[in-house]
């Protein structure tokens, strides 16, 4: 089993108090170099463009009761320099990049093997970039960028189309990041099918439209590339990619194995991603991993992981453990009234339980249960939590007093 760190870097309200942007860094380095310390090994940092607060001022806002924004982290390349500059051995991970926005797949290529060489410049380097890269969370940070339904037939099947506009991103990310030589004509075409839908009238009115523009070939609708350019090589053309590790943030099989036929691509998951889906992805990428990157581990799939855990002294185990739960549910109801703006009590409890939350032995109890003995734990202290002393020190009763037990 491996330990790594999960940072929001989320500047929202708890407890009627929001740390200004330098207070949320100042958290976030010092959590980092601690981590660094006690032996995790990647900090997985979570990744958010432009102003949730500005958003809300545009008619349909993604969440109008959040008070903050979901994140501070516009730039996983920028962030790592300084990571990588005030620790030792911690690796660092983007949670995730998305490569639509700032200028799509093409400027994401080149930004990365940019990182990848300056990274490289340190002697013996050998501390690694893990990518983990998607569409983004919220469709307002792409729109900016031009990402948006156009023609009528996007503006019908646009939640269909994006998908597909995002495989050809990654096909595009990824076949510029590993040094090829390409223009958009070499890029495949992409099709929309009856399959593609759960809506079957959004599918008929689909195939009428494309009837008319003469893009429906034996059942199959053709669609234009998104991303039209003429041939490019992007640079620094030597590029160090063995410090480099990808995993994709989308749980579409299509996509997952599109990425693997380019090059080796882990695939990231979230707390709340049901079992069912989380054994269908193992046994899929055991025969679609690329080989080059040897054969699938479960560890090439990071979970993220809601912990509490509590070991004050002067308190009994019970009360420990109640005092990690109130915790959890604190937390819980903090993020519904921010997200929903009503609380829920079942969707409380139901988080709570989804959490893991406990004193030092029922966490680690918990943990043998419910994860493989392989598998990559992202542990998310900082969950709507700002006390950066609470956070410390949950981190290191954790990685003193359960990790070993675990390992």
């Amino acid at each position: 089993m491996k330990f790594d760190l999960f940072l929001s870097i989320c500047q929202t309200e708890v407890d009627g108090h929001t740390p200004n942007e330098k207070q949320m860094f100042q958290n976030f380095f010092e959590q980092v170099r601690l981590a660094d310390q006690l032996g995790f090994e990647t900090a997985w940092v979570a990744e958010t463009h432009l102003s949730c607060q500005i958003q809300k001022e545009n008619p349909g806002a993604v969440i109008p009761q959040f008070r903050g924004e979901i994140g501070l982290n516009t730039d996983i390349l920028q962030l790592a320099h300084k990571v990588f500059a005030e620790t030792k051995n911690i690796h660092v991970g983007s949670a995730i990049r998305n490569i639509i926005c700032n200028g799509g797949p093409i400027a994401h290529a080149e930004a990365v093997r940019t990182f990848l060489t300056l990274h490289s410049l340190k002697e013996g380097e050998k501390r690694k970039l893990h990518l983990g890269f998607a569409a983004g969370r919220f469709p307002f940070s792409n729109t900016a960028y031009g990402f948006l339904p156009k023609t009528e037939l996007e503006k019908v099947g646009w939640d269909v189309i994006k998908n597909k506009y995002f495989q050809e991103a990654t096909e595009i990310f990824l076949r510029l990041l590993t040094g090829e030589k390409l223009s958009s004509r070499d890029i495949a075409d992409r099709y929309l099918q009856a399959s593609d839908f759960r809506d079957t009238q959004q599918w008929e009115k689909c195939e009428k439209i494309a009837q008319t523009e003469g893009r429906l070939q034996n059942g199959k609708i053709r669609l234009d590339h998104h991303w039209n350019f003429e041939k490019v090589g992007v640079i620094p053309f030597e590029a160090p990619l063995d410090l480099l590790e990808l995993t994709i943030g989308s749980h579409d099989p299509e996509t997952q194995i599109l990425a693997n036929q380019i090059c080796p691509t882990g695939v990231f998951n979230l707390s709340i991603t049901p079992e069912n889906v989380i054994n269908e992805t193992h046994e899929r990428m055991s025969q679609h991993y690329n080989s080059r990157g040897g054969k699938w581990k479960r560890e090439l799939m990071p979970r993220t992981v809601l912990l509490f855990v509590d070991d004050s002294e002067g308190l009994s185990d019970s009360e420990k453990s109640e005092k990690a739960k109130g915790e959890a549910r604190r937390a819980w109801e903090n993020y519904w009234r921010a997200m929903e703006g009503t609380l829920d009590p079942k969707k409380i409890e139901s988080a709570v339980e989804n959490s893991i939350s406990g004193n030092p032995e029922e966490v680690l109890q918990k943990i043998k249960n419910k994860y493989h003995k392989e598998d990559r734990l992202m542990l998310w202290f900082d969950f709507n939590n700002h006390n950066s002393l609470s956070i410390n020190k949950s981190m290191v009763t954790f990685m003193e007093k359960i990790a070993p037990r675990l390992k």
